[in-house]
């Protein structure tokens, strides 16, 4: 399992991001992931969002940020 889950986007089109059982943040593109992954010490530079083995992208990809429902 991914360290990094980013879950299916909500009603407004957030996505929540947890990393490693921890709530980071609700992320509204994919800007808003790399600023919630600094948080815990990945650097953005070092991060590739097409790495399923760091983040399992749930409920679309990288760039699907529609609402539900």
């Amino acid at each position: 399992m991914a360290p990094v889950v980013v879950h299916a986007p909500d009603s407004r089109g957030g996505r929540q991001v947890v990393a490693r059982g921890r709530i980071l943040g609700v992320a509204y593109n994919v800007m808003d992931v790399l600023d919630l992954l600094e948080t815990v010490g990945l650097d953005r530079a070092d991060v590739r969002l097409d790495d399923a083995g760091l983040i399992d992208w749930r409920g679309g990809g990288a760039y699907e940020w529609n609402p539900s429902g």
